[in-house]
């Protein structure tokens, strides 16, 4: 089975729920109670991420080269922002992508 990375986001999506005692928002699975994702779950959304991150490369690359006089964060900025725009993923998965890109290009 592969393996998440330890830097992977946790809680993509922490609830915020209202009242003055603090309070935890869980979720019944098989009868116990469980806040975040589960480990499947988890492992599916850094698929989704790491795929994501390997298909930006060329889309990366090609920004790159369309705007020389652009540094290597205003790149990534650039695909953050485009990537925030889709609603594909929470903001700690964007910032687990653009960073997961900048390794990749070894940027």
């Amino acid at each position: 089975m592969t393996k998440v990375p330890d830097d992977f986001p946790r809680d993509v999506a922490p609830a915020a729920l209202a009242g003055a005692q603090p309070m935890l928002a869980a979720r019944m699975i098989n009868g116990r109670f469980v806040v975040g994702l589960t480990e499947e779950e988890r492992l599916e959304r850094w698929q989704i991420c790491e795929d994501l991150a390997q298909q930006l490369i060329v889309a990366a690359r090609k920004d790159a080269a369309k705007y020389p006089q652009n540094s290597h964060d205003v790149v990534l900025g650039r695909i953050g922002d485009a990537i925030a725009g889709k609603d594909w993923c929470s903001v700690v998965e964007m910032n687990w992508i653009i960073a997961r890109l900048r390794e990749l290009l070894r940027w």
